[in-house]
């Protein structure tokens, strides 16, 4: 979802409210009750989660009550904005985690202190980034979605594959006996990898000690030109040549990959934990792969380790407007304890700590979604990144290098040179 700028008046509206450090405390408060606003798919997906941290809040304060308020993706931002402008937001907000960075640079959030918080310690570092700008906490974790290598066990087999691959150099070599083994057909992919898909690009990226740009002395520089993301960037180039016949132009969603990889011409596509049930849709997908489909993590190029994965999911803020920030942070760590979170795993996704990964592991298709989460990265977090995306800088570069109209070094440095002033001056 992108994120709106924060209209001049509003942004003023916050800054004048004084903002204090949230330590997460349990001082003294005449408030008889806390707004709370999840997204609807808490009501629908894990409410048992919510009950247990109402019931365990209340516990601690019997006296306040616990009004949780639901909302949806495409209208919570315009009533946020209404509500810190007025002066009535809510003292508890979801924020996805991709929405937090515009509302941390303007203020609009509360610090906090993340040794207050459950299992802070151990945080999805993907997560924990989106939560941070300049070097404060401005949220907390709650629940996040990781990619993984989803593929056609079967296809494997015949291609004389007898395990998942333990690196990055294997997972290539298995594809290019894929390839020999399927690819006489023109329209077949070892790995559906279509030029733009950026997520699965950086991943590479993060991967080799790269990353998409770094901040010094208070200014952004783009770093895709560093010899580490250099070194990753060829490595996605091997691909796009040798493995997948995917659009060098398109990107994962249109078509959607899960879809195309239900037509049975593809090995394997690095894919989100909701596309592998989606590819097997009765509807739109091909119900009768479901006994050849399984996933793993994909390999990093050490052995033994994973991919660093984009994490997608949502964070926990204190707006600035409330007068409960004690009480607001006491229902965070209710919400956010293993006993909560163990419960929001059970529902299917995956909790905001790596002590909880191993929830699901019996579940085929949840453990390892689970798993890729151990390592993963996030965008940098300026209020600018937005611009980044919008002008399709790095989708820009991957079709330069898919489609050999640039070399990798060119085409990086350019995308650099791109991010470093959109980031500094927003343009």
């Amino acid at each position: 979802m992108r994120i709106r700028y924060l209209a001049a008046a509003l942004l003023a509206a916050m800054l004048a409210v004084a903002a204090s450090t949230a330590n997460g405390g349990t001082s003294r408060s005449h408030a008889t009750k806390i707004v709370v606003w999840l997204q609807n798919d808490a009501q629908n997906g894990w409410p048992e989660a919510v009950a247990l941290a109402n019931k365990n809040f209340q516990a601690q304060h019997p006296d306040v009550n616990v009004d949780v308020q639901y909302q949806s993706w495409g209208t919570h931002l315009t009533k946020l904005d209404a509500g810190l402008a007025g002066g009535d937001a809510p003292d508890v907000v979801e924020m996805g985690n991709t929405e937090m960075t515009k509302y941390m640079a303007a203020g609009a959030f509360k610090t906090l202190s993340q040794s207050a918080f459950p299992n802070s310690k151990t945080w999805l570092q993907g997560l924990k980034n989106s939560c941070q700008y300049n070097g404060k906490l401005y949220g907390v974790p709650y629940y996040a979605g990781a990619r993984a290598v989803i593929y056609r066990k079967d296809q494997y087999a015949k291609a004389g594959i007898k395990s998942t691959p333990k690196d990055l150099s294997q997972f290539i070599a298995d594809g290019r006996k894929l390839m020999k083994t399927f690819g006489k057909n023109g329209g077949y992919s070892a790995v559906y990898f279509p030029g733009k898909y950026w997520y699965a690009a950086m991943s590479f990226v993060y991967d080799y000690g790269g990353q998409i740009a770094v901040r010094k002395g208070g200014k952004w520089k783009g770093a895709l030109n560093s010899p580490q993301a250099l070194t990753a960037l060829n490595q996605v180039k091997t691909i796009y040549k040798q493995l997948t016949r995917a659009s060098k132009t398109g990107d994962e969603a249109t078509p959607q990959q899960s879809l195309v990889f239900a037509k049975g011409n593809v090995g394997s596509f690095i894919g989100n934990g909701w596309e592998w049930p989606y590819a097997l849709d009765p509807k739109v997908g091909n119900p009768s792969l479901a006994p050849d489909v399984s996933a793993y993590p994909m390999p990093s190029h050490i052995k033994g380790r994973f991919m660093p994965t984009f994490l997608g999911g949502s964070d926990l803020a204190i707006p600035v407007t409330t007068k409960n920030q004690s009480l607001a942070a006491d229902w965070i760590k209710a919400f956010t304890s293993t006993a909560s979170e163990s419960e929001i795993a059970k529902a299917g996704n995956i909790a905001n700590t790596t002590k909880l990964l191993a929830f699901n592991a019996s579940k085929p298709q949840l453990a390892p979604f689970a798993r890729a989460a151990k390592f993963s990265w996030f965008v940098p977090t300026s209020p600018n990144w937005a611009n980044v995306e919008n002008a399709n800088v790095l989708q820009d570069m991957l079709v330069k290098i898919a489609t050999g109209r640039g070399s990798v070094k060119a085409a990086a440095t350019s995308a650099s040179n791109q991010i470093t002033r959109i980031l500094n001056t927003g343009a």
